[in-house]
């Protein structure tokens, strides 16, 4: 049986209308592979009735960037050419709304020189990074995701091709609160998350501790003006939006430097179109120290060397291991669907508008206040059916905030 069109319908005007909220007037780009043009066309067509100006894809398939990656010099690669930079200046300009629609394979890269790849990343990053730093926390963005063939067979490998893209389709939907009234259901989820952070924003928090039987003993700080989020954002002018669908977190961003222990990942890491599998992080000051891997140990070490930052956190996200996405029983292979399974930690950038009043603060004021900048973001996942985690506030209290794996409130 085949995914209603109906149901499809449903899951773009959400995407377009709760996703990324697109107001009237307002530019969209759309970045998404060749995998479903048909849902694509009808994402289209939800941001035009949604009020959208101008709907633009920026089409990709996976194939064709491993063919360019494998013999383009790393020269040729790193370059930022002169049309890009005055397509950047334009977005910086008119802040279109963004849509990310996710597909590829998990395994799409492999045997590809990652270090050239990285390199390549490193040289356009400082080029680029003014233009990025401009639209940050300006514009609304969403990330989401479609079936791809092959990731199908990835998730799904004793079935056929077409049992297997249906299969991950009924997954997405459903993972993604679109399969009855999806804006209703989001309307309730935000709620249910809000009241959440709303109480962490209560306590005071100062530092987070985190224990599991499979060895994560590990402490994080935040910094006093640390705040909690989670389901929709809100932009600098006061757009609301929810950049990830689907989404099961509550976070914040931690303090650069306030991070000792180890942790030790309960899910497979898809990084650059590869796998990284069994490994755990140390931490010391901070910094990650010392990684080990059963499966490209040597790529984690390359991810977390991208920049100064790559070594350090930038988020802490609390998530039950009762989430719908994990009672599914499904390893997606895909950090938007695995990181909202369990709690996990992210290496890299941290967030501004994880800053109490951040509205009032330059990018710079609020790095000086311990956010992370890195070119990288990456979740790993940390959520196991044991953990627990406290909460020490700045007026002495210890407590539980989750037990067993899930929220002890």
């Amino acid at each position: 049986m085949y995914m209603k069109k109906s149901v499809l319908r449903n899951y773009a005007k959400l995407l377009a209308t709760v996703g990324i909220k697109v107001k009237k007037g307002q530019d969209v780009i759309i970045n998404a592979g060749i995998d479903q043009p048909e849902f694509i066309k009808t994402l289209v067509e939800e941001c035009y009735k949604a009020g959208a100006a101008d709907v633009r894809v920026e089409w990709n398939y996976q194939p064709l960037a491993k063919v360019n990656a494998k013999y383009r010099s790393l020269e040729t690669m790193s370059k930022v050419h002169d049309w890009e930079l005055a397509k950047l200046e334009h977005q910086a300009k008119t802040l279109p709304a963004r849509l990310h629609i996710v597909s590829d394979d998990p395994d799409g890269m492999k045997g590809i020189d990652q270090e050239k790849l990285a390199a390549a990343s490193k040289a356009r990053y400082p080029v680029t990074k003014p233009y990025s730093d401009r639209m940050k926390n300006r514009q609304q963005w969403c990330i989401a995701a479609v079936p791809g063939e092959a990731w199908a067979r990835k998730v799904f490998p004793g079935l056929t091709k077409n049992q297997a893209v249906e299969k991950l389709w009924q997954a997405i939907i459903h993972t993604s609160r679109a399969d009855n009234d999806p804006i209703a259901a989001w309307e309730e989820h935000n709620a249910d998350l809000k009241k959440r952070y709303d109480y962490l924003n209560s306590l005071g928090i100062v530092s987070l501790e985190y224990k599991s039987s499979n060895g994560t003993d590990f402490r994080v700080g935040l910094m006093p003006e640390s705040v909690f989020h989670g389901g929709g954002e809100t932009t600098r002018s006061g757009d609301f939006f929810n950049p990830n669908i689907p989404s099961e977190e509550v976070f914040t961003t931690p303090k650069k430097g306030q991070a000792d222990g180890v942790v030790y990942a309960t899910m497979p890491l898809s990084y650059q179109g590869e796998l990284i599998e069994n490994f755990s992080i140390t931490f010391k000051d901070g910094r990650a120290c010392e990684v080990h891997a059963e499966k490209n140990e040597e790529l984690l070490k390359k991810m977390i060397n991208m920049d100064e930052g790559a070594a350090y956190l930038g988020e802490c996200a609390l998530v039950p291991y009762t989430s719908p996405i994990n009672e599914m029983g499904i390893l997606f292979y895909n950090t938007l669907f695995d990181e909202n399974a369990s709690c996990h930690l992210a290496l890299g950038a941290g967030f501004c508008d994880a800053v109490r009043d951040y509205e009032k603060l330059t990018i710079e004021e609020c790095r000086e206040k311990g956010v992370n900048d890195s070119m990288i973001h990456v979740d790993f996942m940390i959520g196991s059916a044991d953990l627990s985690i406290f909460a020490n506030t700045a007026d002495g209290r210890r407590i539980q905030i989750f037990k067993d794996g899930v929220w002890n409130f």
